[in-house]
């Protein structure tokens, strides 16, 4: 078809209404050689459509790995960043991992942001290709972008409560070893005075147990006001709060957010589960009612009442000591010169339900 309309003067410049080229759509297609014989008539691999999208996005998208191999090398790094959107956006959106890997193999920044006017189109806010690959489940090209540094945490709704959320096990294990905060804030929707992730999972406890075994701040849940007291705990991984009272009694306590109606039923389990992390905590009044109520109570009640073991106190002090970006590396630990016995009780072993389920 192409060689019968260019001798009879077809454009191969010519754009279609919403600014698609010529070169675009074909792009799209992946047919390389109707590519080559575009840009042997002057078609430009730098004009973008009216969506702010080259050709070299199109292909990267759609998976066209030779297509996207050949514009890779004629495509003006200026024009990409114009559009504000990086092809490895594209890449990592269409979830094609060979053609994620060939713009990394080429030099493409691995942590790029979208343009505001792009991202603004999404209600998440997200920024970064990693997003993108967190939102589709995708572990392939999660992956690849974290092993060649993509950062999990710059996304104001940050990729591992996505994952969280999605009950995305795998995800969150990944997103973890490679330094994601698992104490992390989201406060648009709730300002919570315990980590946002813990939402999230409070009916899943093998969520629950992932993130509480890579150091969720477990003791923040017991920070409340309504006894009008409050607990200070120490922040060891977070510089900005090494050591900080929350004074602001706006935002919304664990014990408010377990309390309603349809989560009260939780309570027990959860309150139990927390337990396990933490040194001797209190208890205020508004969360002792809801417990009182729940089977679990008994057992909460032998835990609050009594000193904790020493084994369970040298476990909090060493790895408060180890810094969770030490704990969390699978790397740095295989390292370590700890008998196996003692590695598996700083890692909550016996609480890993994810662990045991994928060795089995």
């Amino acid at each position: 078809m192409f060689f019968l309309l260019s001798p009879l003067g077809g454009d191969v410049t010519s754009q279609a209404t919403n600014g698609d080229s010529v070169l675009y759509d074909a792009a799209g297609g992946g047919n390389l050689d109707c590519i080559d014989l575009l840009l042997q008539h002057g078609a430009n691999p730098n004009v973008a459509s009216l969506c702010s999208q080259l050709p070299i996005h199109r292909a990267a998208y759609q998976g066209h790995y030779l297509a996207l191999k050949k514009l890779i090398s004629i495509t003006n790094m200026k024009a990409i960043r114009l559009c504000g959107m990086s092809p490895v956006h594209s890449a990592a959106d269409g979830g094609h991992a060979d053609c994620l890997e060939l713009l990394i193999k080429k030099g493409f920044d691995v942590n790029p942001i979208l343009g505001c006017q792009i991202s603004e189109n999404y209600g998440d806010m997200r920024k970064t290709p990693l997003y993108f690959a967190i939102s589709n489940g995708d572990v392939t090209c999660a992956e690849l972008l974290l092993k060649a540094g993509a950062k999990p945490d710059l996304d104001p709704l940050r990729c591992l409560l996505v994952a969280v959320r999605a009950e995305k096990y795998e995800l969150v294990s990944l997103l973890l070893a490679y330094g994601a905060d698992v104490n992390c804030f989201f406060s648009v929707i709730c300002d919570t005075v315990f980590p946002t992730a813990l939402q999230y999972c409070l009916k899943d406890e093998m969520m629950l147990r992932l993130l509480l075994n890579n150091g969720y701040h477990a003791e923040s849940c017991f920070e409340c006001y309504h006894d009008n007291w409050v607990t200070p705990y120490i922040w060891a991984e977070a510089p900005s709060q090494s050591y900080q009272i929350r004074s602001d009694t706006n935002k919304v306590t664990f014990c408010e957010i377990i309390s309603v109606s349809w989560m009260a039923h939780l309570a027990g389990r959860v309150v139990q589960t927390l337990l396990d992390y933490v040194n001797h905590v209190d208890i205020c009044s508004k969360l002792q009612c809801i417990l009182e109520r729940q089977e679990e109570w008994p057992d909460i009640c032998e835990i609050l009442r009594n000193p904790r073991s020493l084994k369970h106190q040298a476990r909090l002090v060493i790895r408060r000591c180890m810094t969770l970006r030490r704990l969390n590396d699978p790397e740095f630990m295989s390292t370590v010169p700890f008998p196996p016995a003692l590695k598996n009780l700083l890692l909550y072993k016996e609480y890993d339900i994810y662990g045991r389920m994928d060795e089995q």
